[in-house]
């Protein structure tokens, strides 16, 4: 059996299936492939999801040379070449650079004059976002666009081209299992059936498994995966969500990451989110932290998964977080007030509390900045009634 992910690979934007967000019929990037002049582009998303396809289709719409190049193997003096190639022609050609997020600067800069001057078409691509690897002056010459994964019916639509053409003895499980199983990457679910198929042309859910015991996750091999998981766990600590906050987390530890990075954004969280809210959380977050470091995996998944729990039940202030921000953002817009000279290092008329019985009437600031603000949330009123009593002591 041939190699499915490539005979079945998309040779034009009417056959392309999925990113309908980005070269759908009505959208921009469609009307401008067709007219054949299109801006510079780097596409970034999950493995599978059509990046080098596109591109290959975009140069066969256009009607020019295709080149491709990996950033962590290119030449400097290989992209020179090209270039010189069609210095003082008509033709340009389509550069396509894979994992553009490693290019280095130096290389970025060879790109400049060729993309100021629509020497070349420049289309990157990459597993993770470019935005913060490419040059302000790169990114201000062409458009970035995210390729999401695949969804069920897309895949379901790859697979029944497939049907069409090769007689495959398959049932809806074991196309359940092609689907789910691939997270989104039609290059991985080819392949499996591709080798399910060599296996025996009787497609069944044991061969499937024994192939791929295991559902592609987004594991922790990318940037974008790593703080995109961890940021949907923490939205949900914050949103409560007790189970999706649980889901993250799973997805996290199971795509390996360690738990000091994961441990360091529970005690995050437990400070900028629930704060004195319930006091307690911080303490619960910091214990979690060194015993889990202590101990390792697989033990501390139970560890960390009452850690989550508790943190997704408690009450939740922000005031803590929005008052030290408050205090530096007045120094940083230039508001530097003196101090009073009875709480310098010279101490000369300063009043202690403790000789008053635990509080005075003392200034403390030169004027009233009003920082933090209580939310008045779980423990947060015991606080502000220990406040009210302790200054009204003295009235």
């Amino acid at each position: 059996m041939i190699d499915l992910s490539n005979k079945y690979r998309p040779t034009s934007l009417d056959n392309f299936v999925g990113q309908s967000h980005i070269i759908g019929s009505n959208k921009s990037l469609y009307k401008l492939i067709k007219q054949k002049d299109i801006p510079h582009l780097f596409f970034y998303g999950k493995p599978g999801t059509g990046k080098t396809t596109l591109a290959r289709i975009i140069a066969k719409e256009l009607g020019i040379d295709y080149y491709y190049f990996n950033a962590t193997s290119i030449k400097v003096e290989d992209l020179r070449k090209v270039f010189d190639k069609y210095k003082g022609t008509l033709m340009k050609p389509l550069i396509f650079i894979d994992e553009v997020h490693r290019l280095s600067k130096n290389q970025q800069e060879v790109l400049l004059p060729i993309m100021e001057n629509y020497d070349a078409i420049i289309i990157g691509a990459s597993t993770e976002n470019p935005f913060f690897t490419l040059t302000n002056a790169i990114r201000s010459r062409s458009f970035l666009y995210e390729f999401l994964p695949f969804t069920y019916d897309e895949l379901l639509n790859i697979l029944n081209k497939v049907f069409k053409d090769i007689e495959i003895n398959i049932d809806k499980d074991c196309i359940d299992y092609l689907i789910y199983s691939s997270s989104g990457d039609a290059r991985a679910m080819l392949t499996l059936l591709n080798f399910a198929y060599k296996v025996d042309k009787d497609i069944n859910i044991n061969t499937l498994k024994e192939l791929r015991a295991n559902v592609i996750g987004d594991g922790v091999s990318s940037s974008s995966s790593h703080y995109d998981l961890a940021s949907a766990m923490i939205k949900s600590l914050r949103g409560s969500n007790i189970d999706a906050a649980l889901y993250y987390m799973a997805r996290l530890i199971e795509g390996g990451e360690s738990v000091d990075f994961i441990t360091r954004r529970l005690v995050i969280f437990a400070s900028e989110d629930i704060g004195n809210a319930n006091p307690n959380a911080l303490n619960l977050a910091v214990s979690t932290m060194l015993a889990c470091n202590k101990i390792g995996y697989p033990e501390s998944r139970i560890i960390l998964s009452q850690c989550a729990i508790y943190l997704a039940s408690s009450p939740k202030s922000n005031s803590a977080y929005k008052a030290i921000n408050k205090a530096i953002q007045t120094i940083k817009d230039g508001k530097i007030l003196d101090i009073p000279k009875h709480l310098d290092s010279q101490h000369i008329g300063y009043l202690y509390p403790h000789d008053f019985g635990g509080y005075v009437e003392q200034e403390y600031l030169k004027e009233d900045l009003n920082l933090y603000q209580s939310l008045n949330i779980g423990y947060e009123k015991t606080l502000d009634e220990w406040v009210k009593k302790i200054t009204k002591k003295d009235k």
